[in-house]
């Protein structure tokens, strides 16, 4: 019988396992059933290839064991760096989309959708208010997996509706940065937000309100030149890339070959760009002494008042 059943198969098939059996109580075949392993429960260190258990590198904060630090999404972002996860989330400003009707090899507005549904986010920023080693703090994330963080319209209103709702409550204001610089599908609107960052950064300093920022995998393009770079102290995560530029478009246009670990983390501290390389599990520690510092000034003279 089993030959029989194995020449009605198509070639190079196994016979189908447990065949009469099922026959006569069908569902033995579901019972035996081959458990299948999920396909995200092992991931591969970009550095070394090495095959991480999913739950262990969520432990560790997507920092594999060789020092890699992976890119992490808003959501998880937010949660790692608030105390105990708590946080108030804000949400943004409703704008226009698709202003200009792009499409490219698709449309602009399913790529849109297509990134809400595999980030979870409604576009590249998110904001949220809570507290950082007991410091009030509104933040923003950039989340990569957007589009690639890419500024435009609705990131450049979440980004101007943080910085006011910091002047407002009167609390310090920081940004994880991640981006790939402005969103093309946007044209000028996109570049717009360049500036229209800048002026609400203004208001910022002008409040006498810390601004910090927090540099990561990869600060690039549009946001490197804007409000990445204006911050009063820039932390960076180990290893990240960060400059205008493509090293490959640098090189091909001076015509010379750019130094090791040029535009990495490491090399911007030596060169002033970046106040301090600190590793992910360290920045909630920084950055609640840096904020509770620079807010010692201001205490007292809203105790006084």
């Amino acid at each position: 019988m089993a030959m029989a059943e194995q020449r009605n198969d198509k070639p190079g098939r196994p016979a189908p396992r447990l065949g009469w059996l099922s026959r006569i109580a069908p569902g033995v075949r579901n019972a035996f059933a081959k458990r299948e392993t999920p396909e995200n429960l092992w991931v591969k260190c970009p550095d070394t290839g090495e095959m991480i258990y999913r739950p262990d590198l969520e432990a560790a904060l997507w920092v594999t064991p060789s020092g890699s630090h992976m890119r992490i999404g808003a959501a998880a972002r937010l949660r790692f760096t608030f105390d105990d996860g708590k946080f108030e989330r804000i949400s943004s400003p409703v704008v226009t989309e698709d202003p200009l009707r792009f499409s490219g090899d698709r449309p602009y507005s399913e790529q849109l959708k297509a990134a809400r549904k595999a980030s979870g986010e409604h576009d590249a920023m998110a904001i949220g208010y809570g507290l950082i080693q007991g410091a009030p703090v509104m933040m923003v994330v950039q989340d990569f997996a957007f589009l690639g963080g890419s500024l435009g319209m609705a990131a450049g209103e979440a980004f101007i509706k943080a910085a006011q709702e910091a002047v407002k409550r009167e609390v310090p204001f920081v940004i994880f940065t991640a981006s790939g610089g402005a969103r093309m599908q946007e044209g000028t609107l996109s570049l717009m937000q360049m500036a229209r960052t800048t002026l609400a950064l203004n208001e910022v300093k002008a409040a006498g309100l810390p601004y910090i920022v927090v540099l990561t995998d990869p600060t690039t393009g549009g946001v490197m030149a804007s409000y990445a770079m204006l911050g009063d102290v820039h932390l960076a995560e180990p290893n990240a890339t960060i400059g205008f530029s493509g090293r490959r478009v640098i090189e091909q246009t001076i015509r010379e070959t750019l130094p090791p670990g040029f535009q990495k983390s490491e090399f911007l501290v030596e060169r002033g760009m970046v106040d301090k390389v600190v590793q992910r599990a360290d920045l909630p520690q920084v950055l609640g002494s840096i904020l509770k510092t620079l807010m010692m000034g201001r205490e007292r003279l809203s105790s006084a008042a």
